[in-house]
């Protein structure tokens, strides 16, 4: 994918990011309004995590198969595709009536945010190739997202409070439109060789459904449907070895970086989407902040990842590299959740939220950008879509289980208890366990990504036969 001028590419990236604030602004504003959709509807404690995960189910289930689909039909199609999706489906998760036909949207959205946020980080490596060029696109890639984040916690909250959570899927509709009419005017169109040279529908189903049954025997705590997971995703792979086109080659996954690098980005949005999550609910449930005031006290975060990832990552990646600048994010980045854990009963935002807050946004703003560049490393121009939607299936798995094992912790923890003493062991609970998360990331970059892989050209990359 090639734009002709500087000012082309900054268009495209514009209408690429754009998108990318949809799914973080949808995010955002729905783990505030959380509370509100349970009681509305009549979620369970345990069934109300599926409005969050039954989105990240099914946008990681797809994102393979999307990833694909853009290599083989043009990336530009898939995304203005999903993002017609998407906005569709934000318009019946807000008219949803009940508990089943919202989740049944949020599936839906899933559906549509895989086909557009599969082909998104291949789009922003091709447009802009040169490494300083690629760390300055990650970092306002990073920085929209984070500027999601605290316009969704702001809105969310205002929303919510001010009309009720249905407008919080509305509100997508506008954007949806108005994103899709200019994408079609500026986004490059590459060519693919067709829907001929095939599609794995199969592999598509065992992943999303292997994914859905390993959530829900974490939330459920069920051996049987764990161990049915278990056969599902190594019914994948066994697919993706004997598929005539698989989703993703067994000799892309054969290349350890790859396979390290995303184990990395798993544990990271484990922690990222897990912490969203709990700490709505804690603030509100345990602070007895209302829905409004818990996405004000949001704010610092975000606010500091946009700067941080704006100003200042991409300075620091390309003088040291995304390597150190990564060890030292999740530095940062763990002390911030260690500070989360140490909050007492009856804490005061000020003195024990809003430091760790600032502290995390301070490791989140240089990890992210600089670990999806070391997923994406080494990556043959053939295979950016393949093992950009391999990266961004790490990224959403990781956030689906990680919620579902934090969530588990917590619940666990506080079973029976309605105290804002009991909840608050349990979160806290599930905040040292984030950070075991994060310190198990930290040891795979530091023990294992020591040295950034050589670039594989095209030509070798399709000759490489699949190993047995």
């Amino acid at each position: 994918m090639v734009a002709s001028s500087p000012k082309e590419r900054a268009g495209a990236l514009a209408v690429l990011c754009a998108m990318s604030l949809m799914i973080v602004l949808d995010s955002t504003i729905v783990a505030v309004a959380v509370p509100d959709i349970q009681r509305d509807l009549g979620f369970s404690d345990a069934g109300v995590a599926w409005v969050v995960n039954g989105y990240l189910v099914a946008f990681a289930g797809l994102l393979l198969l999307a990833g694909r689909l853009g290599d083989l039909v043009g990336a530009w199609r898939v995304f203005l595709a999903g993002l017609g999706v998407f906005t569709v489906a934000s318009l019946l998760c807000g008219f949803a009536p009940t508990a089943g036909a919202l989740i049944a949207g949020r599936f839906l959205q899933g559906a549509g945010g895989a086909l557009a946020a599969a082909v998104v980080l291949g789009m922003i490596v091709r447009l802009y190739p040169e490494p300083a060029g690629q760390a300055r696109a990650m970092g306002i890639y990073s920085f929209t997202q984070a500027g999601g984040a605290a316009a969704g916690f702001v809105l969310g909250g205002v929303l919510t409070d001010a009309v009720g959570w249905p407008v919080i899927f509305l509100i997508n509709a506008p954007i949806g439109l108005a994103v899709w009419v200019t994408g079609r005017r500026l986004l490059p169109r590459e060519t693919g060789p067709g829907l001929r040279q095939g599609l794995d529908l199969p592999g598509a189903l065992l992943i999303t459904a292997g994914l859905s049954l390993a959530v829900y025997a974490i939330i459920s705590a069920a051996p049987l449907a764990a161990a049915a997971a278990v056969l599902l995703l190594a019914g994948f792979v066994l697919r993706q070895h004997r598929a005539r086109r698989p989703l993703i080659e067994l000799r892309v996954l054969s290349r350890p970086w790859l396979l390290i690098a995303n184990a990395a980005v798993v544990l990271v949005f484990a922690t990222g989407m897990g912490f969203q999550f709990l700490n709505a609910l804690f603030v509100q449930r345990v602070m007895g902040y209302d829905a409004l005031g818990t996405g004000l006290a949001f704010l610092p975060t975000p606010i500091v990842i946009g700067l941080i990832s704006l100003f200042v990552a991409p300075r620091l990646t390309g003088r040291f590299g995304p390597r150190p600048v990564l060890i030292g994010g999740l530095t940062v980045l763990l002390a911030g959740l260690l500070l989360l854990h140490r909050m007492p009963v009856a804490p005061s935002y000020w003195a024990d939220m809003f430091p760790p807050l600032v502290i995390m946004g301070l490791g989140v703003g240089v990890t992210i950008p600089s670990i999806i560049m070391l997923a994406m490393a080494g990556a043959a121009p053939a295979d950016t879509g393949m093992v950009s939607g391999f990266s961004n299936t790490a990224q959403q798995a990781g956030g689906a289980l990680g919620l579902a094992v934090l969530a588990a912790v917590a619940a666990a923890r506080t079973a029976g208890q309605d105290s804002a003493a009991g909840l608050h062991a349990g979160y806290t609970l599930a905040f040292l366990v984030a950070a075991g998360f994060v310190l198990a990331a930290l040891l795979i970059v530091v023990l294992a990504l020591r040295r950034r892989p050589e670039r594989v050209p095209a030509a070798v990359a399709r000759a490489e036969p699949c190993p047995a």
